[in-house]
């Protein structure tokens, strides 16, 4: 019986993909915008890496909990 093991796998890469696409839309934002307003570039870095950081640690608590899951 290894489902909880194959669960958290795909619960894994579920909540990496996740991440991966939302700081790929982040970044493509932020890209965008500094285009549009290069000298509002140091302040649209500044917020996308916030929001990158919030994104990881989201996605680092989920892969956490799919791994304690897959213990039981």
């Amino acid at each position: 019986m290894d489902f909880p093991y194959l669960a958290a796998g795909f619960g894994a890469a579920i909540t990496i993909l996740g991440g991966a696409f939302g700081i790929g839309k982040i970044a493509a934002a932020a890209m965008d915008a500094s285009g549009r307003q290069p000298e509002a570039a140091g302040a649209i870095r500044t917020s996308m890496i916030i929001a990158a950081a919030l994104i990881e640690g989201i996605s680092l608590f989920a892969l956490v909990i799919c791994f304690i899951l897959a213990g039981k």
